[in-house]
């Protein structure tokens, strides 16, 4: 039996923390393979996947790049 521990649900608005511009962006799926998981985010009608890592709750106001 597979347990996974997901750390963002599905429907919620989350931020890439390397998005200069901080767009909010949904939580539409949870992709689940052998070796990952993967979170696919939506602005609008851009659709990507995403490690949990590259994903935060709050706005990052300065971006380090």
């Amino acid at each position: 039996m597979m347990v996974i521990e997901n750390k963002y649900e599905i429907g919620q608005t989350v931020y890439l923390i390397t998005d200069v511009d901080q767009r909010p962006r949904l939580i539409t799926a949870i992709v689940v393979n052998k070796c990952d998981m993967f979170y696919e985010v939506t602005s609008g009608i851009d659709v990507s996947r995403h490690y949990d890592f590259e994903i935060s709750q709050e706005k990052k106001l300065q971006i380090n790049q």
